[in-house]
């Protein structure tokens, strides 16, 4: 098990880490049990662990660091693999530049206006990151903590259970939260994420994952030739700074209508307001289906060159659509190709932004007692 300091949680038990740490905990059907290894050390001499899992044809790198998934790779129509996520090749680049690169996303994941809000009666000023508002939980959110992490197979499901304590006033937000995020590679090959967190005193979470994807493969182009539909009806407008409104407006006879499958680009560069807010896609999709008890399909990307596709299931009411709008040019990936606007998109299941300021939107509030458990299930096809 690594070690974080700031972690409160206890570990697993030690049989199960030696076999996983010697390599010999193997699932079944083709399965490979997780493998760790050193990916690097951050400054003040911290290490940094990579896990490598396998099973039912999709194979995962995970980084202790943040929860990131540093690669996954599918194969295509003729079974050849290709990483589909972006990322880097060192902890250094994710620790000085990384735009949230596959990362575990909390306590909130998207933005709280001017960083604030109020919670029974109390006002909570948080860590402001993004021009005046608050994203993704702040400067030091859990994309940038260490942590601590168990393998474990069970049957023929392999995977990592990831832990970590957020304590009381950290990035402003009250309470201590103790966080469970179960990455579970199923013999099928889906990649299922599972949130739970409890806390000691009343809060708000949003708990997602910020992976890029491209399905023809990391470094390969823009993304704008994938298929694309959401099942949604309505979206989050926002205002210059991206906070929603508080309309739930109709996506039909808009750019954000993807309910028919189109591709990414066909409107992209139209001219609305809501794109030039966002130079591009960066918005909320407000889910037909709402907060549902078990997973239920939301979202299909297919990319027509590769054949490869990604389907997702989930628990939670929103879609966060990013099309990789502030891509720049500036980031060199892991495969050694600038990383440029629209080179891969991001779609983030999660309550919606700045609810803990939109009294109609589903409450994000964690109260003692309860316990936060959201789903996201990734399936693959080609």
């Amino acid at each position: 098990m690594e070690l974080n300091r700031r972690t409160l949680i206890a570990g697993a038990a030690a049989a199960g880490v030696t076999a996983a740490l010697s390599g010999t905990a193997h699932a079944s059907g083709g399965g490979r049990g997780p493998m760790k290894s050193l990916f690097g050390r951050l400054a003040d001499g911290t290490r940094i662990h990579s896990w490598s899992l396998e099973n039912g044809g999709t194979r995962l790198k995970v980084l202790s660091y943040g929860g990131i998934v540093q690669s996954l790779e599918i194969p295509d129509r003729r079974g050849r693999y290709t990483n589909v996520s972006l990322g880097f090749d060192t902890i250094e680049d994710y620790v000085s530049s990384s735009p949230y690169f596959g990362a575990l996303i909390g306590r909130y994941g998207n933005r709280i206006g001017k960083g604030r809000f109020t919670l029974d009666g109390k006002a909570y000023q948080l860590s402001v990151n993004d021009g005046e508002n608050s994203l993704h939980g702040g400067s030091q959110g859990f994309d940038k903590v260490v942590w601590d992490i168990e393998p474990f197979t069970k049957g023929s499901d392999v995977g990592l259970y990831l832990y970590y304590t957020s304590v009381d006033g950290e990035m402003g937000y009250p309470g201590t939260l103790r966080t469970k995020v179960t990455y579970t590679l199923t013999r099928t090959g889906d990649w299922r994420v599972d949130y739970e967190a409890t806390t000691d005193k009343a809060t708000v979470v949003n708990l997602t994952s910020h992976v890029y994807w491209n399905l023809a493969g990391e470094a390969s182009g823009t993304i704008y030739d994938h298929e694309l539909s959401i099942a949604a009806s309505r979206y989050t407008p926002v205002d210059s700074g991206l906070i929603p409104t508080g309309e739930l407006a109709k996506v039909a006879g808009t750019p954000f209508d993807f309910r028919r499958t189109k591709t990414v680009g066909e409107d992209i560069r139209v001219a609305h307001q809501q794109l030039l807010y966002g130079k591009g896609i960066d918005h909320n999709w407000v889910l037909d289906k709402g907060i549902t008890s078990r997973p239920e399909w939301v979202a299909t990307l297919r990319d027509p060159s590769s054949g490869r596709t990604l389907k997702i299931a989930t628990t939670e009411p929103g879609l966060q659509f990013y099309s990789g709008n502030f891509l720049d040019g500036s980031l060199v990936g892991s495969g050694g190709t600038v990383y440029r606007q629209g080179d891969a998109l991001c779609l983030e299941t999660q309550h919606f932004p700045d609810s803990p300021n939109q009294p109609s939107f589903p409450s994000t509030v964690l109260r003692p007692g309860q316990t936060y458990r959201t789903t996201t299930v990734h399936s693959f096809g080609a």
